[in-house]
Protein backbone atom coordinates (compact mmCIF):
# COMPACT_ATOMS: atom_id res chain seq x y z
CA UNK A 1 0.00 0.00 0.00
CA UNK A 2 2.85 2.12 0.19
CA UNK A 3 2.78 3.50 -3.45
CA UNK A 4 -0.77 4.31 -3.19
CA UNK A 5 -0.98 7.92 -2.97
CA UNK A 6 -1.79 9.81 0.18
CA UNK A 7 -4.91 10.89 -0.33
CA UNK A 8 -5.76 7.76 -1.30
CA UNK A 9 -3.91 5.42 1.14
CA UNK A 10 -5.82 7.49 4.26
CA UNK A 11 -9.18 5.93 2.95
CA UNK A 12 -8.41 2.11 2.59
CA UNK A 13 -8.45 0.95 5.68
CA UNK A 14 -12.19 -0.03 4.38
CA UNK A 15 -13.34 -1.69 0.64
CA UNK A 16 -13.33 1.37 -1.84
CA UNK A 17 -16.41 1.61 -3.70
CA UNK A 18 -16.33 1.70 -7.52
CA UNK A 19 -18.81 3.24 -9.58
CA UNK A 20 -19.72 1.54 -13.20
CA UNK A 21 -18.40 -1.20 -14.67
CA UNK A 22 -17.82 -0.15 -18.19
CA UNK A 23 -14.36 0.78 -19.25
CA UNK A 24 -13.07 3.73 -16.71
CA UNK A 25 -14.81 1.79 -13.90
CA UNK A 26 -12.55 -1.66 -14.66
CA UNK A 27 -9.39 0.27 -14.89
CA UNK A 28 -10.04 1.95 -11.67
CA UNK A 29 -10.86 -1.59 -10.36
CA UNK A 30 -7.45 -2.80 -11.77
CA UNK A 31 -5.40 0.51 -10.60
CA UNK A 32 -6.84 0.02 -6.50
CA UNK A 33 -6.63 -4.21 -6.42
CA UNK A 34 -2.85 -4.09 -7.99
CA UNK A 35 -2.25 -1.72 -4.94
CA UNK A 36 -3.17 -3.81 -2.56
CA UNK A 37 -7.05 -2.18 -2.38
CA UNK A 38 -10.17 -4.08 -1.56
CA UNK A 39 -12.72 -2.83 -3.61
CA UNK A 40 -16.62 -3.30 -3.91
CA UNK A 41 -18.04 -2.40 -7.23
CA UNK A 42 -21.58 -1.14 -7.81
CA UNK A 43 -23.75 -0.44 -11.52
CA UNK A 44 -26.77 0.29 -12.21
CA UNK A 45 -26.87 -2.52 -14.57
CA UNK A 46 -24.87 -5.72 -13.43
CA UNK A 47 -24.20 -8.97 -15.45
CA UNK A 48 -25.71 -11.56 -13.94
CA UNK A 49 -23.37 -13.56 -11.90
CA UNK A 50 -20.57 -10.91 -11.23
CA UNK A 51 -20.84 -9.77 -7.83
CA UNK A 52 -21.51 -6.07 -8.73
CA UNK A 53 -23.95 -4.59 -6.45
CA UNK A 54 -27.11 -2.54 -8.37
CA UNK A 55 -27.96 -0.62 -5.16
CA UNK A 56 -26.22 1.86 -3.47
CA UNK A 57 -28.15 4.01 -1.05
CA UNK A 58 -27.07 5.57 2.67
CA UNK A 59 -26.46 2.04 4.17
CA UNK A 60 -23.80 1.29 1.56
CA UNK A 61 -22.18 4.80 1.54
CA UNK A 62 -21.31 3.91 5.44
CA UNK A 63 -19.07 0.87 4.41
CA UNK A 64 -16.90 3.12 2.59
CA UNK A 65 -14.38 6.06 2.92
CA UNK A 66 -14.01 6.21 -0.47
CA UNK A 67 -16.11 6.20 -4.06
CA UNK A 68 -14.02 6.36 -7.63
CA UNK A 69 -16.93 6.83 -10.04
CA UNK A 70 -17.01 6.59 -13.65
CA UNK A 71 -17.84 9.66 -16.05
CA UNK A 72 -21.57 8.19 -17.03
CA UNK A 73 -22.00 9.46 -13.22
CA UNK A 74 -23.54 12.67 -12.84
CA UNK A 75 -22.51 15.23 -10.39
CA UNK A 76 -26.57 15.29 -8.80
CA UNK A 77 -26.96 11.50 -9.26
CA UNK A 78 -28.31 10.08 -6.54
CA UNK A 79 -25.29 7.51 -5.42
CA UNK A 80 -22.42 10.39 -5.28
CA UNK A 81 -25.35 12.18 -2.99
CA UNK A 82 -25.60 9.59 -0.51
CA UNK A 83 -22.18 9.14 -0.38
CA UNK A 84 -21.04 12.64 0.09
CA UNK A 85 -24.01 13.01 2.48
CA UNK A 86 -21.87 10.14 4.62
CA UNK A 87 -18.86 12.22 4.43
CA UNK A 88 -17.65 9.59 1.96
CA UNK A 89 -14.49 11.05 -0.78
CA UNK A 90 -16.19 10.88 -4.24
CA UNK A 91 -13.37 11.02 -6.88
CA UNK A 92 -14.13 11.36 -10.78
CA UNK A 93 -11.83 8.63 -12.34
CA UNK A 94 -9.46 11.39 -14.10
CA UNK A 95 -9.15 12.59 -10.51
CA UNK A 96 -8.44 9.58 -9.24
CA UNK A 97 -6.18 8.61 -12.30
CA UNK A 98 -3.76 12.09 -11.96
CA UNK A 99 -2.89 11.36 -8.14
CA UNK A 100 -1.09 8.53 -9.51
CA UNK A 101 0.38 10.39 -13.02
CA UNK A 102 3.79 12.51 -12.36
CA UNK A 103 4.20 13.19 -16.12
CA UNK A 104 3.07 16.08 -18.33
CA UNK A 105 -0.75 16.40 -19.24
CA UNK A 106 -2.21 18.10 -21.96
CA UNK A 107 -5.87 18.28 -21.99
CA UNK A 108 -7.76 18.09 -25.04
CA UNK A 109 -11.50 19.36 -24.92
CA UNK A 110 -14.12 20.42 -27.48
CA UNK A 111 -17.49 19.50 -28.94
CA UNK A 112 -15.79 17.93 -31.96
CA UNK A 113 -12.43 17.04 -33.19
CA UNK A 114 -10.79 15.92 -29.34
CA UNK A 115 -10.19 12.31 -30.48
CA UNK A 116 -8.20 13.65 -33.65
CA UNK A 117 -6.47 15.71 -32.05
CA UNK A 118 -5.48 14.12 -29.42
CA UNK A 119 -3.91 10.93 -31.67
CA UNK A 120 -2.68 13.85 -33.89
CA UNK A 121 -0.44 15.21 -31.27
CA UNK A 122 0.56 12.21 -29.42
CA UNK A 123 1.78 10.91 -32.76
CA UNK A 124 3.56 14.09 -33.51
CA UNK A 125 5.34 14.32 -29.93
CA UNK A 126 6.53 10.61 -30.57
CA UNK A 127 7.83 11.97 -34.29
CA UNK A 128 9.63 14.05 -32.37
CA UNK A 129 11.38 11.96 -30.20
CA UNK A 130 9.72 11.89 -26.88
CA UNK A 131 7.46 9.31 -25.09
CA UNK A 132 3.64 10.22 -25.46
CA UNK A 133 0.38 8.45 -24.83
CA UNK A 134 -3.04 9.42 -26.20
CA UNK A 135 -5.47 8.74 -23.25
CA UNK A 136 -8.74 9.68 -21.71
CA UNK A 137 -11.87 9.93 -23.57
CA UNK A 138 -10.40 8.28 -26.25
CA UNK A 139 -11.17 5.08 -24.67
CA UNK A 140 -7.98 4.05 -22.63
CA UNK A 141 -8.95 5.33 -19.52
CA UNK A 142 -6.06 7.62 -17.63
CA UNK A 143 -6.17 4.96 -14.75
CA UNK A 144 -4.69 2.68 -17.17
CA UNK A 145 -1.55 5.07 -17.83
CA UNK A 146 0.72 3.66 -14.81
CA UNK A 147 0.73 0.58 -16.86
CA UNK A 148 1.32 2.11 -19.78
CA UNK A 149 4.41 4.64 -19.00
CA UNK A 150 6.17 5.17 -15.96
CA UNK A 151 8.51 7.91 -17.06
CA UNK A 152 8.02 11.35 -15.12
CA UNK A 153 9.14 12.80 -19.03
CA UNK A 154 6.01 11.08 -20.97
CA UNK A 155 3.44 13.14 -22.08
CA UNK A 156 -0.15 12.28 -21.52
CA UNK A 157 -2.23 13.54 -24.21
CA UNK A 158 -5.55 13.38 -22.60
CA UNK A 159 -9.13 13.68 -24.25
CA UNK A 160 -11.74 15.42 -21.91
CA UNK A 161 -15.20 15.46 -22.40
CA UNK A 162 -17.59 17.81 -19.62
CA UNK A 163 -18.47 14.49 -17.89
CA UNK A 164 -15.17 14.11 -17.07
CA UNK A 165 -14.42 18.15 -16.40
CA UNK A 166 -17.41 18.67 -14.70
CA UNK A 167 -16.19 17.33 -11.07
CA UNK A 168 -12.33 17.75 -11.19
CA UNK A 169 -10.53 18.84 -8.45
CA UNK A 170 -6.88 17.36 -8.26
CA UNK A 171 -5.91 17.34 -12.21
CA UNK A 172 -3.94 20.19 -12.70
CA UNK A 173 -3.28 19.80 -17.47
CA UNK A 174 -0.33 22.16 -18.64
CA UNK A 175 -1.59 22.93 -21.34
CA UNK A 176 -5.75 22.97 -22.59
CA UNK A 177 -6.49 22.76 -26.27
CA UNK A 178 -10.71 23.48 -26.59
CA UNK A 179 -11.25 23.04 -30.51
CA UNK A 180 -14.77 24.06 -30.68
CA UNK A 181 -18.17 24.88 -28.94
CA UNK A 182 -21.77 23.57 -30.15
CA UNK A 183 -25.08 22.12 -28.71
CA UNK A 184 -24.13 19.18 -27.49
CA UNK A 185 -25.58 16.88 -24.31
CA UNK A 186 -28.71 18.76 -23.49
CA UNK A 187 -30.13 15.49 -22.41
CA UNK A 188 -27.42 15.88 -19.19
CA UNK A 189 -27.01 20.02 -18.53
CA UNK A 190 -30.28 21.98 -18.45
CA UNK A 191 -28.52 24.61 -20.79
CA UNK A 192 -25.22 25.73 -23.14
CA UNK A 193 -24.10 27.50 -20.23
CA UNK A 194 -23.99 24.91 -17.71
CA UNK A 195 -22.65 22.79 -20.29
CA UNK A 196 -19.42 25.38 -21.27
CA UNK A 197 -18.84 25.74 -16.87
CA UNK A 198 -17.97 21.96 -17.46
CA UNK A 199 -15.40 22.68 -20.03
CA UNK A 200 -14.18 25.79 -18.51
CA UNK A 201 -13.55 23.73 -15.10
CA UNK A 202 -10.05 22.59 -17.45
CA UNK A 203 -9.32 26.24 -18.08
CA UNK A 204 -9.58 26.89 -14.11
CA UNK A 205 -7.26 24.36 -13.38
CA UNK A 206 -4.64 24.91 -15.59
CA UNK A 207 -0.77 24.77 -14.05
CA UNK A 208 0.44 26.89 -17.12
CA UNK A 209 -0.41 29.71 -19.45
CA UNK A 210 -1.10 27.48 -22.14
CA UNK A 211 -4.62 28.00 -23.14
CA UNK A 212 -5.56 27.41 -26.90
CA UNK A 213 -8.82 27.94 -28.41
CA UNK A 214 -11.18 28.10 -31.34
CA UNK A 215 -12.95 30.57 -32.43
CA UNK A 216 -16.30 29.01 -31.47
CA UNK A 217 -15.10 28.86 -28.09
CA UNK A 218 -14.42 32.83 -27.72
CA UNK A 219 -17.50 33.54 -29.26
CA UNK A 220 -19.53 31.84 -26.94
CA UNK A 221 -17.23 32.69 -23.84
CA UNK A 222 -18.23 36.29 -24.94
CA UNK A 223 -21.92 35.58 -24.79
CA UNK A 224 -21.86 34.27 -21.53
CA UNK A 225 -19.94 36.33 -19.36
CA UNK A 226 -16.66 34.37 -19.40
CA UNK A 227 -13.05 36.48 -19.37
CA UNK A 228 -10.46 34.91 -20.90
CA UNK A 229 -7.03 34.65 -19.41
CA UNK A 230 -4.94 37.18 -21.06
CA UNK A 231 -2.50 34.25 -21.87
CA UNK A 232 -5.41 32.35 -23.60
CA UNK A 233 -4.91 31.88 -27.95
CA UNK A 234 -7.54 32.39 -29.97
CA UNK A 235 -6.54 30.65 -33.06
CA UNK A 236 -8.64 31.50 -36.23
CA UNK A 237 -8.60 29.59 -39.67
CA UNK A 238 -9.05 33.22 -41.66
CA UNK A 239 -5.17 33.38 -43.38
CA UNK A 240 -4.65 29.69 -41.81
CA UNK A 241 -4.91 27.31 -44.54
CA UNK A 242 -1.09 28.29 -46.36
CA UNK A 243 -0.14 26.62 -43.08
CA UNK A 244 -1.22 23.47 -43.64
CA UNK A 245 0.27 20.82 -45.05
CA UNK A 246 -1.37 20.13 -48.67
CA UNK A 247 -2.48 16.79 -49.49
CA UNK A 248 -2.85 16.34 -45.73
CA UNK A 249 -6.09 15.07 -43.64
CA UNK A 250 -6.67 18.85 -42.23
CA UNK A 251 -7.19 20.34 -45.35
CA UNK A 252 -10.86 20.56 -44.96
CA UNK A 253 -12.93 22.01 -42.28
CA UNK A 254 -13.43 21.02 -39.42
CA UNK A 255 -9.79 19.37 -39.63
CA UNK A 256 -8.19 22.61 -40.57
CA UNK A 257 -8.73 24.24 -37.26
CA UNK A 258 -7.27 21.02 -35.38
CA UNK A 259 -4.07 21.39 -37.15
CA UNK A 260 -3.82 25.01 -36.02
CA UNK A 261 -4.79 24.57 -32.72
CA UNK A 262 -2.34 22.21 -32.44
CA UNK A 263 0.67 23.84 -34.66
CA UNK A 264 -0.05 27.08 -31.78
CA UNK A 265 0.57 24.71 -29.38
CA UNK A 266 3.72 23.24 -30.97
CA UNK A 267 5.28 26.34 -31.54
CA UNK A 268 4.57 27.84 -27.89
CA UNK A 269 6.41 25.39 -26.52
CA UNK A 270 9.70 25.82 -29.13
CA UNK A 271 9.42 22.69 -31.20
CA UNK A 272 10.39 21.99 -34.61
CA UNK A 273 7.26 22.86 -36.66
CA UNK A 274 8.83 20.58 -39.60
CA UNK A 275 7.98 17.19 -37.37
CA UNK A 276 4.55 18.66 -36.83
CA UNK A 277 4.08 18.83 -40.48
CA UNK A 278 5.44 15.84 -41.80
CA UNK A 279 3.45 14.34 -39.25
CA UNK A 280 0.47 15.99 -40.69
CA UNK A 281 1.60 14.37 -44.15
CA UNK A 282 1.57 10.72 -42.48
CA UNK A 283 -1.58 11.33 -40.01
CA UNK A 284 -4.99 8.97 -40.75
CA UNK A 285 -7.65 9.46 -38.11
CA UNK A 286 -9.44 6.66 -36.56
CA UNK A 287 -12.37 4.54 -37.98
CA UNK A 288 -15.26 5.80 -38.28
CA UNK A 289 -15.12 9.37 -38.83
CA UNK A 290 -15.83 10.79 -42.01
CA UNK A 291 -14.28 7.80 -44.39
CA UNK A 292 -15.11 6.86 -47.38
CA UNK A 293 -16.36 2.89 -47.33
CA UNK A 294 -17.01 2.20 -50.97
CA UNK A 295 -17.84 3.16 -54.31
CA UNK A 296 -21.07 1.48 -55.61
CA UNK A 297 -22.48 2.34 -59.20
CA UNK A 298 -21.00 5.52 -59.38
CA UNK A 299 -22.54 6.57 -55.87
CA UNK A 300 -19.50 6.84 -52.89
CA UNK A 301 -21.03 5.99 -49.35
CA UNK A 302 -19.16 7.73 -46.40
CA UNK A 303 -19.07 6.74 -42.93
CA UNK A 304 -19.48 9.17 -40.11
CA UNK A 305 -21.00 7.35 -37.48
CA UNK A 306 -18.70 8.97 -34.55
CA UNK A 307 -21.23 12.05 -35.52
CA UNK A 308 -22.87 12.25 -32.41
CA UNK A 309 -24.02 15.76 -32.66
CA UNK A 310 -25.50 18.50 -34.20
CA UNK A 311 -22.77 20.20 -35.23
CA UNK A 312 -20.79 16.75 -36.52
CA UNK A 313 -23.30 16.45 -39.42
CA UNK A 314 -23.05 19.54 -40.49
CA UNK A 315 -19.36 19.51 -40.61
CA UNK A 316 -19.50 16.37 -42.63
CA UNK A 317 -22.18 17.87 -45.18
CA UNK A 318 -19.69 20.71 -45.51
CA UNK A 319 -17.47 18.48 -46.73
CA UNK A 320 -19.57 17.46 -50.19
CA UNK A 321 -20.28 20.24 -52.83
CA UNK A 322 -23.62 18.96 -53.55
CA UNK A 323 -26.84 17.45 -51.42
CA UNK A 324 -25.80 14.18 -50.13
CA UNK A 325 -28.50 10.87 -49.21
CA UNK A 326 -28.43 11.69 -45.72
CA UNK A 327 -28.53 8.53 -42.89
CA UNK A 328 -29.24 9.89 -39.57
CA UNK A 329 -31.03 9.29 -36.04
CA UNK A 330 -30.33 7.91 -33.04
CA UNK A 331 -30.38 8.57 -29.02
CA UNK A 332 -32.17 12.01 -28.29
CA UNK A 333 -28.80 14.25 -26.34
CA UNK A 334 -31.35 16.90 -26.36
CA UNK A 335 -31.06 20.10 -28.30
CA UNK A 336 -33.65 22.07 -31.00
CA UNK A 337 -34.52 19.34 -33.52
CA UNK A 338 -36.07 21.92 -35.73
CA UNK A 339 -33.36 24.27 -36.12
CA UNK A 340 -30.96 21.63 -36.95
CA UNK A 341 -33.36 20.49 -39.49
CA UNK A 342 -33.39 23.89 -40.95
CA UNK A 343 -29.80 24.83 -41.02
CA UNK A 344 -29.27 20.77 -42.70
CA UNK A 345 -32.44 20.68 -45.43
CA UNK A 346 -30.42 23.09 -47.97
CA UNK A 347 -27.56 20.15 -48.04
CA UNK A 348 -29.45 16.98 -48.25
CA UNK A 349 -31.81 15.81 -50.98
CA UNK A 350 -33.18 13.22 -49.02
CA UNK A 351 -32.69 11.96 -45.72
CA UNK A 352 -33.79 8.23 -44.19
CA UNK A 353 -34.29 8.42 -40.59
CA UNK A 354 -33.94 5.36 -37.85
CA UNK A 355 -33.53 5.32 -34.22
CA UNK A 356 -35.25 6.44 -30.96
CA UNK A 357 -35.37 9.93 -32.68
CA UNK A 358 -36.63 9.27 -36.20
CA UNK A 359 -39.98 10.16 -35.89
CA UNK A 360 -38.97 13.48 -34.62
CA UNK A 361 -36.43 14.14 -37.45
CA UNK A 362 -39.76 13.45 -39.81
CA UNK A 363 -41.77 15.29 -38.26
CA UNK A 364 -39.41 18.66 -38.87
CA UNK A 365 -38.23 17.16 -42.07
CA UNK A 366 -41.81 17.58 -43.62
CA UNK A 367 -41.76 21.48 -42.18
CA UNK A 368 -38.48 21.98 -44.20
CA UNK A 369 -39.97 20.43 -47.18
CA UNK A 370 -37.13 17.65 -46.68
CA UNK A 371 -37.72 14.48 -48.66
CA UNK A 372 -37.31 11.44 -46.27
CA UNK A 373 -38.33 8.46 -45.01
CA UNK A 374 -38.47 6.00 -41.37
CA UNK A 375 -37.19 3.21 -41.33
CA UNK A 376 -36.57 0.48 -38.27
CA UNK A 377 -32.98 -0.54 -38.59
CA UNK A 378 -29.69 0.82 -39.65
CA UNK A 379 -29.76 -1.89 -42.39
CA UNK A 380 -33.07 -0.99 -43.58
CA UNK A 381 -32.34 2.78 -44.39
CA UNK A 382 -28.34 1.76 -46.17
CA UNK A 383 -30.37 -0.68 -48.42
CA UNK A 384 -33.14 2.03 -48.65
CA UNK A 385 -30.43 4.52 -49.55
CA UNK A 386 -28.56 2.66 -51.80
CA UNK A 387 -31.63 1.82 -53.81
CA UNK A 388 -32.10 5.69 -54.46
CA UNK A 389 -28.85 6.60 -54.87
CA UNK A 390 -27.47 7.66 -58.83
CA UNK A 391 -23.55 7.88 -60.37
CA UNK A 392 -22.51 11.07 -58.69
CA UNK A 393 -24.37 10.84 -55.39
CA UNK A 394 -22.95 10.57 -52.15
CA UNK A 395 -24.68 8.55 -49.53
CA UNK A 396 -23.27 10.00 -45.75
CA UNK A 397 -24.41 8.19 -42.78
CA UNK A 398 -23.51 10.79 -40.21
CA UNK A 399 -25.99 10.04 -37.43
CA UNK A 400 -25.99 13.26 -35.35
CA UNK A 401 -27.04 11.46 -32.44
CA UNK A 402 -25.39 9.27 -30.03
CA UNK A 403 -25.86 5.50 -30.88
CA UNK A 404 -26.81 3.68 -27.38
CA UNK A 405 -30.71 3.11 -28.12
CA UNK A 406 -29.70 0.03 -30.69
CA UNK A 407 -26.34 0.08 -30.60
CA UNK A 408 -23.38 -0.47 -27.73
CA UNK A 409 -21.60 2.00 -29.01
CA UNK A 410 -20.55 4.46 -32.23
CA UNK A 411 -17.77 1.91 -32.82
CA UNK A 412 -20.52 -1.29 -33.29
CA UNK A 413 -22.95 1.10 -35.18
CA UNK A 414 -19.96 2.40 -37.68
CA UNK A 415 -18.80 -1.55 -38.72
CA UNK A 416 -22.71 -2.36 -38.49
CA UNK A 417 -23.18 0.94 -42.21
CA UNK A 418 -20.05 -0.64 -43.03
CA UNK A 419 -20.59 -4.57 -43.18
CA UNK A 420 -24.36 -3.10 -44.42
CA UNK A 421 -22.56 -1.31 -47.89
CA UNK A 422 -19.64 -3.65 -48.12
CA UNK A 423 -22.74 -6.62 -48.46
CA UNK A 424 -24.50 -4.42 -51.28
CA UNK A 425 -21.23 -3.92 -53.31
CA UNK A 426 -20.40 -8.05 -53.50
CA UNK A 427 -24.30 -8.05 -54.54
CA UNK A 428 -23.75 -5.30 -57.14
CA UNK A 429 -20.96 -7.01 -58.42
CA UNK A 430 -22.90 -10.08 -58.68
CA UNK A 431 -25.38 -9.22 -61.17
Amino acid sequence: METLPEIIRSCTRRPVAVFGMGVSGKAMLSCLTSHGAHCVAYDEKPEMGSGVHPLFGEREARLHDLVVYSPGFHQDHPWLAAARQAGVLCLGEMDFAALFWHGILLAITGTNGKTTLTDFLAAALRANGGEAVAVGNIGQPLSNIPEVSRSRGCVAVCEVSSFQAEGLHYLRPQAVLWTNFEEDHLDRYPDMKAYFAAKWNLVERLSRPRLFIGEQVEQWARRLGYVLPPFAKVVRREGGASLIPQNSFFTTYPQQENYLIARAYWESEGLPVSVLEETAKRFSPRKHRLCKVAEIGGASYWNDSKGTNFHAVEAALRTFEKPVLWIGGGKSKGGDLDAFVGRIAPRVSHAFLVGETAEALAHYCAKHALPHEVHPTLEAATKAAFHAARPGDTVLFSPGFSSFDQFANYAERGVCFETCVLGLKQGALKR
